[in-house]
């Protein structure tokens, strides 16, 4: 008996694969239409490499075969113009129970409406607001995050559950398993023919409303700048305070920041002007954890065209900005804000890009 089960097992696994292998042959021809692909951009080369590897493993030991297999074979299915991917895998008996024949083009669009052009962790989707929009690769079609629990750690995507979260997470692309494709199969039209079977939310008017009101307002800086003032960083709070006008100005679109903060700042003696150049360059233009600071050798600042390096010391696990250690993470964490404490401020000279 179990080995009657164990062969079913293997024999369903084996099927998945076929049909997959059969599918990337043909999407690929499909796209590329027989052109010579050894023009391939750079950035299609290094993430095929990555994906080709860990990702598909990972997706298949989670019985994820038809997207393992298309994902190692056909990586430019997933990819866009950008580094970046979040990958909605879903099952396989969708294709192989489907009640209709599914064509090539068919799963082509389901594959890449199940695909966003962006990197979103389990953590970051948990962040979003509910009811948000987020783009996909297919064309001007959006998905809806149509429920999000933080709680109970649960999201919920054109209403089908996230049930694999992280499946794979790396610097450019996570992975997430979820119940079911984010369209249904319906038909249109005569003859049986589908037509636009893809159904995309309305997203235009709901993104521009909660973009709206995701955006960092002044007295959310002013409640920061208080938290800072009685956590122990007076100095660095009553230097960003007096050029928080002016930083609030010139960042009205953040929705998110990281606030490298010393627990000393020995420059508010200094005019308005520099100082507030100096206190921009400790923070970064988004939020990001301990662990995501990790991932990335460098950050864009509020200071124009001025990055930090984040260098990890060879016998530690501290992370530094140069000589300056990151010696208390994640010390204060909101929808908006993530603090990090570092041993000391920022010098001079790294303003004018001498790191």
């Amino acid at each position: 008996m179990a080995d009657s089960s164990s062969c079913s097992q293997w024999c369903t696994a084996t099927f998945f694969v076929a049909i997959s292998l059969v599918l990337a042959f043909v999407l690929t021809i499909s796209i590329h239409g027989g052109s010579d692909d050894r023009h391939s951009p750079p950035v299609d080369q290094i993430i095929k490499r990555n994906l080709s590897v860990n990702a598909s493993r990972t997706l298949r030991s989670h019985g994820f075969h038809v997207f393992a297999t298309l994902l190692q074979f056909s990586p430019q299915l997933f990819l866009s113009s950008t580094t970046e991917t979040t990958i909605f895998a879903f099952q396989d008996s969708v294709i192989s129970n489907s009640t209709i024949p599914l064509e090539p083009w068919m799963i082509k669009q389901l594959i890449q409406y199940n695909t966003c052009p962006s990197k979103l962790s389990m953590k970051d989707l948990l962040e979003k607001p509910q009811g948000i929009c987020l783009k996909t690769l297919l064309g001007n079609e959006y998905i809806k995050i149509t429920k999000i629990d933080p709680d109970k750690g649960l999201v919920e995507i054109n209403s089908f559950l996230i049930s694999h979260p992280d499946l794979f997470v790396d610097d450019q692309i996570s992975i997430h398993g979820v119940l079911g494709p984010f369209s249904g199969l319906d038909f249109h039209g005569e003859n049986n023919q589908f037509e636009d079977f893809i159904h995309s939310p309305n997203c235009d008017e709901i993104n521009h409303n909660l973009v709206l009101k995701s955006k960092i307002r002044l007295e959310e800086w002013v409640q920061v700048v208080n938290w800072l003032n009685s956590d122990g960083f007076v100095s660095f709070s009553i230097g960003l305070n007096s050029v928080l006008d002016g930083i609030f100005q010139d960042s009205l679109n953040l929705t998110s920041v990281t606030i490298l903060a010393p627990p000393y700042f020995a420059f508010v003696s200094l005019p308005s002007p520099l100082m507030e150049r100096i206190l921009k360059l400790h923070i970064l233009p988004k939020k990001f954890s301990y662990r995501e600071l990790i991932q990335k050798s460098s950050f864009k600042t509020l200071v124009h065209d001025r990055d930090i390096k984040i260098k990890r010391s060879n016998f530690s696990q501290v992370l530094g900005i140069d000589q300056v250690e990151i010696i208390q993470p994640d010390i204060f964490s909101n929808d908006k804000f993530t603090i990090h404490g570092i041993s000391q401020a920022l010098e001079m000279q790294e303003i004018s890009g001498s790191f």
